[in-house]
């Protein structure tokens, strides 16, 4: 079952909402960072990436206080607003272009992350982690917003098309992408509805924001061991997440540039990789089929890979999406 909860949001005044959003943290470097917080100065990336208002040479510390002294601003000066009750929200994106996606937002169980019944399909680096940990603690909050998937009901589907219908529009805003973002609070009487019909669902899986799931994991863990009178109900018991229909999403491509093939030649590489995959030269660069991927080398030719590897000793469906095969059977050999 995929236990949700609503929360209490600290959330952008209704007018304010386009500029304080952003994009997510780790998509930007320093320069695009402080042209963007120079540009718009209520953007989130101050809370979220405080260090680009910082030297690059300058501590982490420095970056969590700045990070809770530009949080605490927003909070003051009432860009950011505190619900007064617990609540789920309606999300939607669309790109103009016909793609939609329609989810929930709430708190869902990281006693559910920690048994595996969330699932994950990629490793995580450490410092990532470390990094996000030592921020939520810093800020006692979660900051951004994870992305999970499941496997839509039609309880689910019609809940939110009737909490469309008779909840409150909290933004309808775009951003330079070209995509729309609207947002719906649920009513408070339809919340008991949501909750079990997620109970129905046999598990949810994490899209996007595999290190932001592990630091909430982890930031859990030392709440819960400063916290006496822990009851497991705590917020820190959960994380935030954007909850969507996978028939909604839309798979877009997985690139992935390789700088250097770690004292290999191109003939040896293309000879490791032929263990485990039918290669061929192709004019094509977008891939046709599951389990088959374009590569581009030495700055020449295209290569189509299809993977030839029918039998996995531990059968798991993790193990067994393209992005997986990417990584261990391609990326780690270049490495």
């Amino acid at each position: 079952m995929a236990v949700i909860k609503p929360f209490r949001a600290l959330r952008p005044a209704r007018e304010k909402a386009e500029q304080v959003s952003c994009v997510p943290y780790d998509v930007i470097n320093h320069a695009e960072l402080s042209a963007m917080i120079e540009n718009n100065p209520l953007s989130f990336l101050r809370v979220t990436r405080a260090e680009a208002e910082l030297s690059e040479t300058e501590e982490s510390e420095k970056s969590f206080a700045l990070a809770r002294q530009n949080l605490q601003k927003l909070i003051d000066e009432k860009v950011l607003v505190r619900e007064s009750e617990p609540a789920l929200y309606v999300y939607r994106l669309s790109d103009g272009r016909g793609q939609t996606q329609t989810g929930v937002v709430g708190g869902c169980s990281l006693d559910e992350y920690d048994q595996g019944l969330i699932k994950k399909h990629e490793t995580i680096r450490e410092d990532k982690v470390r990094g996000r940990t030592e921020h939520m603690l810093a800020l006692r909050a979660q900051t951004g917003l994870i992305f999970f998937t499941f496997r839509r009901t039609r309880s689910i589907k019609d809940l939110i098309a009737k909490a469309i219908e008779s909840g409150e529009e909290l933004y309808n805003f775009g951003c330079p992408q070209g995509v729309c973002n609207m947002v719906w609070k649920v009513p408070a009487e339809m919340t008991g509805d949501f909750v079990a019909a997620f109970a129905e669902i046999p598990a949810l899986y994490v899209a996007d924001g595999h290190h932001r799931a592990e630091a909430a994991s982890r930031a859990r863990q030392i709440l819960k061991a400063e916290n006496p009178d822990h009851t497991g109900a705590e917020d820190y018991n959960f994380v935030l997440a954007g909850i969507f229909p996978a028939e909604d999403l839309q798979i877009l491509p997985y690139n992935r540039v390789v700088r250097d093939l770690n004292g290999l030649d191109e003939g040896e590489l293309l000879q490791g990789i032929r263990e485990n995959f039918i290669v061929a030269e192709t004019d094509n660069s977008v891939p046709e089929n599951k389990n088959e991927f374009c590569m581009y080398l030495g700055g020449r030719r295209w290569y189509k890979l299809n993977f030839a590897v029918n039998f996995f000793r531990a059968p798991d469906p993790v193990d067994a999406l393209d992005v997986s095969i990417l990584q261990n059977y391609i990326l780690k050999r270049a490495h």
